[in-house]
């Protein structure tokens, strides 16, 4: 076939696995756009890890991938240049903006590209389909969309831990109760006290040292990042991807379920899967993960309450906010019910917690986030969005600092998991009342209170642990629009018992969005 009339597919930078391209296409297309760089700070490894994601991706197939890099993808397309006669195709992206895009260049509306040049081929890297979502969602016949209804009904369309007769093995499609333990006792990494493999870390290569090298002539040009720079902590090219994927399913998946909620301040990774990476970037599809989870459990070779939280975690609530993102419509990011419109100071924004923050719990994780630009879910929402919540932050910032401080951020992931879960702003559409929780929560999952300067069961003087005092806070400034929520009734009843209400108000008010 001639250079003339060969398939050539443009990938974006999360479209990266082999399931993305169907066998008949010839040639593909990856573009570096700079531009992405200059319009929003990013972490630097999370700049790091797309650039070598990309340049492996480029070298592994170096007679059937074309890497362009340009300022735009304008640029990069200028110069590819496609035509009606030689279309480009690409798969539909992941964010409203990037479709825009995409059908601007298919409508011939962007310069150097003519109508008819490129073909939008349907999106890929999700298990259920977008009219698989809307059948479920019209069915419900206005009854509230739940991610635990969708996840039963992905599970039966695919057979996942069912039993011969269709129902749920084990007689239950939830085991969440038994995923909710508090760290082991007098134990600082979960490995001291279970069998427990180290999780698979990547052998960094010349690519990464090239990334390294450009990004810092990026700095040369005005471009900055924040965070620190390390060792790569994730996977960047399909084969790396399986070797972690191995990794936790023989060795670390048994554990996972039972302590997916706990935390502990020097074992940032426990028995998580770190997959959150390589399955964004499109190197793993979700189906082929699950399928690994579920052999791990019919071969005994894991639990079943563990595989069906991370089950759970993939074909249930990373695929539910996928589809949500799209349902809820692009001006979903801008809900904002509870009127919170304070800026995120500069000690969050730069993930630098220094002095100002001695929260032991606050400052250890925004430390992982600097060093790691990672942590797991629940440092995710009932530390870092907990307190953004409790404090107020605009809603919108915090969308935005989640989405370009961790290495796993799109802005599909942290869209509907910052707005609908994590700060309640959609007024319920997603989760059905507020993750906010006191000292007490932080206390029981973790081993963070016991080295704290800050007392849990404190609410009011010095000794106040800022997250107890900000809940009450909280319930206190958000009551008139929670009062119709039957699940905060309790919380809420709970306020007229606090005689010194007032004043931790007035204490949390005055320490205002500072740490103290």
């Amino acid at each position: 076939m001639s250079a003339a009339t060969e398939r050539t597919q443009w990938c974006f930078a999360d479209q990266l696995g082999p399931h993305f391209v169907d066998d008949d296409v010839e040639r593909v297309l990856l573009v570096e756009a700079t531009a992405n760089f200059r319009r929003r700070t990013y972490h630097r490894r999370k700049a790091h890890l797309i650039l070598s994601a990309l340049r492996h991706r480029a070298a592994a197939e170096p007679h059937r991938v074309r890497l362009v890099r340009a300022e735009s993808y304008s640029a990069a397309l200028t110069e590819f240049a496609p035509s009606p006669g030689r279309p480009l195709l690409v798969r539909d992206p992941t964010s409203f903006a990037a479709r825009r895009f995409v059908r601007r260049l298919a409508a011939g509306e962007v310069d150097g590209v003519p109508k008819g040049a490129v073909d939008v081929l349907p999106e890929r890297g999700f298990v259920a389909t977008p009219q698989e979502f809307a059948r479920w969602a019209d069915s419900r016949g206005g009854r509230r969309l739940l991610m635990e209804d969708f996840y039963r009904g992905q599970r039966r369309r695919h057979g996942l831990l069912l039993e011969p007769d269709g129902l749920p093995a084990g007689g239950s499609w939830n085991f969440d109760a038994d995923n909710r333990r508090p760290p082991p006792a007098g134990v600082t990494r979960l490995a001291d006290a279970e069998e427990l493999a180290e999780p698979w870390w990547p052998e960094e290569d010349e690519i990464d040292a090239e990334v390294r090298r450009d990004l810092e002539r990026l700095v040369t040009t005005g471009v900055r990042f924040v965070g620190e720079d390390g060792p790569r902590r994730f996977a960047v090219t399909r084969e790396e991807a399986v070797a972690a994927l191995d990794r936790f399913v023989t060795g670390r998946l048994a554990q996972f379920g039972p302590y997916e909620d706990a935390m502990l301040a020097e074992d940032r990774w426990l028995a998580h899967s770190l997959l959150s990476v390589p399955l964004n970037l499109g190197l793993l599809d979700p189906l082929e993960v699950v399928r690994e989870a579920e052999a791990a459990y019919r071969g005994g070779r894991a639990p079943l309450a563990s595989v069906e939280g991370f089950i759970r975690q993939v074909v249930g609530w990373r695929d539910y906010i996928w589809h949500m993102y799209w349902y809820a419509g692009e001006s979903y990011r801008d809900r904002n019910a509870l009127d919170m419109t304070q800026p995120l100071p500069a000690w969050f924004e730069e993930l630098d917690a220094g002095r100002e923050v001695q929260a032991r719990c606050l400052s250890d994780v925004l430390a992982g986030v600097r060093e790691e630009g990672w942590t797991h879910h629940i440092p995710r929402l009932m530390v870092l969005s907990n307190w953004a919540a409790q404090r107020g932050y605009d809603p919108a910032r915090v969308t935005d600092w989640f989405h370009t401080r961790f290495v796993d951020g799109y802005e599909w992931v942290m869209t509907a998991n910052v707005i609908g879960m994590a700060m309640h702003a959609d007024g319920g559409l997603l989760a059905t009342k507020p993750y906010v929780a006191g000292g007490a929560y932080i206390d029981r999952m973790s081993d963070y209170c016991g080295g704290c300067r800050y007392n849990p069961k404190v609410r009011l003087g010095e000794d106040a642990c800022p997250f107890t005092a900000g809940y009450w806070a909280y319930l206190a400034r958000n009551a008139p629009a929670l009062r119709d929520n039957p699940r905060m009734s309790r919380a809420l009843a709970g306020l007229g018992n606090r005689h010194d209400l007032d004043d931790v108000v007035s204490q949390e008010a005055a320490r205002g969005s500072l740490a103290p």
